[in-house]
């Protein structure tokens, strides 16, 4: 974090600021029904106009691959953002171009403006230095709040800030250091909840993880692979079968890195994911063939309580079932209020991140009470996987 430039060290006062947020919020009929990335994108916001900054806020919406989609317009996040904000937000047609000179030239210092979706330009996913220089033509200094796209190499993420003076925004200052916090940094014992359908998809995730952290629980549907790769049988549940292989070489390598691998010992099956489904509950090696394993059992929530209890950081990323459908979300439930618990109590720094992950929090009524919850899906992925963000590298000193 040391090595991040954030805007406390930017001379913005009257000058034109060109802010990366993250407003690909989700919309239906012109309206903003998920606000979660704008709010987070409100201290920066606030600060830079406090600052006496003209605020000229970037970012992408959907994917329109180059061309102008109507339905994909910002404009309608506009009004969003400035209920957001308590302050008038003028919108901007284009954000390149005479459209946006126009607007940007008529600024005063704390004003507001939202320019046009950036991706109804082919350059800006193709990181084109000509876009990149019509972007910085409209602004003096960079600010990159967006973490979630901070893994594209786009114009807007990364092309800017190598020709403008550039920083971090607060909400990509506060992502950073709980990411710092939870695996480069952490407090000792760490451990990892990771779930989801499949290992196909967190691969690199897990080899990273068991390198980093002294235990590591799988859950959800990934971890019927890892017991099918240690000969117990998963009846008819989700099972990556041809991926055994590789499911043991991990825990191998953890086994090498003195990493404690937590599996399920016990789990809550039925004989389909649907509402309404007989369930029951039997020992892991005890499933029978005509069911599915569709969340933990209640031993393994129990010895999943006493792992957290004897550590001092957790990341999750993952649900342990399959969480949509009741009752298969009181495995996830119970082990994010025990952390929750924990966190509240100082005994636990708790981060966790990803879509489903965000979701499951949310349904857990829990988000609040972790250390941090990333909205971020795959930057935050990309992130535990131990990759190079390059949005994150071109803000470094």
């Amino acid at each position: 974090m040391a090595s991040i430039k954030t805007i406390d060290e930017a001379d913005i006062r009257g000058k034109r600021v060109l802010v990366r947020a993250d407003l690909n919020v989700p919309a239906k009929d012109g309206r903003v029904t998920d606000a979660t990335r704008i709010n987070r994108f409100v201290p920066t916001a606030r600060d830079l106009i406090a600052a006496g900054a003209k605020v000229i806020v970037l970012s992408h919406f959907d994917r329109p691959k180059g061309k102008r989609v109507p339905s994909m317009s910002l404009k309608p996040v506009a009004d969003a953002l400035a209920i957001a904000i308590r302050h008038r937000v003028t919108f901007a047609d284009d954000c390149v171009g005479e459209a946006a000179a126009k607007v940007v030239d008529a600024m005063q210092p704390g004003d507001v403006v939202l320019l046009e979706n950036l991706r109804f330009h082919a350059g800006e996913e193709a990181n084109d230095p000509a876009f990149v220089k019509q972007l910085a033509a409209l602004g003096d200094v960079y600010v990159n709040d967006a973490f979630s796209a901070a893994h594209r190499a786009h114009a807007s993420t990364e092309g800017l800030a190598h020709v403008l003076p550039a920083y971090a925004g607060r909400e990509m200052q506060a992502e950073l250091q709980a990411l710092s916090q939870a695996l480069e940094n952490p407090k000792k014992p760490v451990a990892a909840i990771v779930g989801g359908a499949k290992i196909s998809s967190k691969l690199d995730v897990l080899s990273h993880l068991v390198e980093r952290v002294d235990v590591l629980v799988i859950g959800g549907g990934m971890a019927n692979t890892f017991l099918h790769a240690e000969g117990i049988s998963v009846g008819k549940s989700l099972c990556e079968r041809d991926l055994a292989e590789t499911a043991r070489a991990i825990l191998e390598k953890a086994k090498a890195k003195g990493c404690e691998i937590a599996l399920p010992v016990d789990a809550v099956v039925a004989d389909a994911l649907k509402d309404g489904a007989a369930v029951s509950i039997c020992a892991i090696k005890a499933v029978p063939d005509d069911k599915m394993i569709l969340d933990v059992g209640p031993v393994t929530q129990k010895r999943l309580d006493e792992t957290l209890g004897r550590c001092h950081t957790l990341l999750w990323n993952g649900p342990l079932g399959a969480f949509e459908i009741k009752p298969f979300d009181t495995g996830t439930n119970h082990v994010a209020q025990t952390a929750a618990r924990l966190t509240q109590s100082h005994q636990l720094v708790s981060v966790a991140g990803g879509g489903d992950t965000v979701a499951a929090l949310n349904t857990a009524g829990v988000t609040d009470k972790f250390t941090y919850v990333s909205a971020a899906g795959g930057a935050f992925l990309e992130w535990l996987e131990g990759k190079t963000l390059p949005g994150v590298a071109a803000l470094m000193r």
